[in-house]
């Protein structure tokens, strides 16, 4: 048996055999993303290094088919690019028949999202997931492991006892969380979850190298177009995009994410190639949430590589991005009757409560022109490495 899989980032020294510390040094550390001072987190990392292993590992998953990778593949800006169930709205399961009812989101960027928290103004914010049941990565990366529909191992146990059949990760656990990380199974399978979190932390997870970056570093200029388009972002008197998808305040800010982390319901329709039994209520359906003021309510996402990770909204229901656009545009523009994807009217909101019309109905209707240079703007956000995706 081969227990580490192939691995697609030699080229950035991710040797496990080199690395050698203290317990003292290395014990367990939070993996809160809201520790922003610390990130990224360095590629020579002990515990980035190992958790780049576990990332790409089938082994954890019930067949052995199946890894972290398989649904955030680092080749596609971290989205599942199998287009497996109505062409990747949704993922499949290690069984290679079960699928998960929403879509699976990029995990570029997501380490800088705050930990889940209610605002004073009783809204939530953060976490991860659509929901945000996850209060940070650490807490993500250990859902799809015993998933029923994802990775599908019976248990935590389980994943910890895959763990232990590599000779190799057994050390470096032991040397990177103590000699007695396996003593207790649930201490073991969070220092996994640690590992992993510490990999999603790096420089790999979010460059910040998009054309985007390189015109705010001076390095480059947008051409008219995109340039009309981040006008138009920008600007609330136009479209109030940036009320929801600008995290500071200063258009200029070199770090910016393009959500707030919050949480809308801009009515969204079901998907109906997605044979769901029970209504996705979002945020509502997170346990630590009960206000029915949040039903229908999904996080609002980084737009960081938005134009190479559709299908788009929670449950994949627009395949392109210029659907996207014009979706949000139907609310204030009597022409856009049909959604040009179906030819057909735009459905109804999955949730028809609670939806944010205060923020959705501001702004003139948009003629195709900026439609074009607002499509333009977002491809600008795409990572370098991943801008010849943009042409196919």
């Amino acid at each position: 048996m081969s227990y580490f899989t192939p691995f697609l980032i030699v080229a950035l020294s991710l040797v496990l055999a080199g690395c050698r510390a203290s317990n003292e040094t290395l014990a367990i550390e939070s993996s809160s993303a809201d520790k922003k001072s610390d990130l990224p987190v360095p590629l020579d990392n002990p515990k980035a290094q190992l958790g780049s292993q576990l990332f790409f590992d089938v082994n954890l998953s019930k067949n052995r088919n199946q890894s972290c990778a398989s649904c955030h593949d680092i080749g596609r800006a971290f989205i599942d690019g199998r287009e497996t169930v109505d062409f990747g709205a949704v993922s499949l399961g290690s069984d290679d028949a079960s699928h998960g009812e929403r879509n699976a989101p990029t995990a570029g960027y997501a380490a800088l999202a705050p930990i889940f928290h209610k605002m004073k103004n009783g809204d939530y914010r953060g976490g991860q997931f659509w929901d945000g049941r996850a209060a940070n990565l650490a807490d993500q990366a250990a859902g799809p492991f015993v998933n029923p529909v994802e990775m599908q191992m019976e248990s935590e146990s389980a994943v910890v006892d895959r763990v232990l059949e590599n000779p190799a990760y057994e050390r470096l656990f032991k040397e990177l969380y103590g000699e007695s990380v396996f003593a207790a199974k649930d201490k073991a399978f969070n220092a996994i979850t640690d590992a992993i979190a510490h990999f999603e932390q790096t420089k790999l997870f979010m460059p910040f190298d998009s054309k985007y970056d390189r015109v705010m570093r001076g390095e480059e200029r947008f051409t008219p177009e995109e340039e009309l388009g981040r006008t138009l972002f920008f600007s609330q008197q136009f479209t109030n995009c940036n009320a929801c998808h600008q995290l500071n305040s200063s258009p200029f800010y070199p770090k910016e994410t393009f959500t707030n982390y919050e949480y809308r319901n801009i009515g969204v329709p079901r998907n109906p190639n997605l044979a769901l039994a029970t209504l996705d209520e979002g945020l509502f359906d997170n346990p630590l949430v009960n206000e029915e003021a949040q039903r229908g309510k999904f996080k609002v996402p980084s737009l960081r590589n938005v134009a190479v990770t559709g299908p788009y909204m929670h449950n994949g229901v627009f395949k392109d991005l210029r659907t996207v656009i014009l979706f949000y545009d139907h609310y204030n523009n009597p022409m856009r009757k049909l959604n040009p994807e179906t030819g057909l009217p735009w459905q109804a909101p999955e949730v028809p409560e609670n939806i944010d019309l205060e923020s959705l109905e501001i702004g003139p209707p948009l003629d195709n022109r900026r439609v074009d240079a607002l499509e333009a703007f977002l491809k600008t956000l795409t990572d370098q490495r991943y801008e010849y995706l943009l042409t196919e």
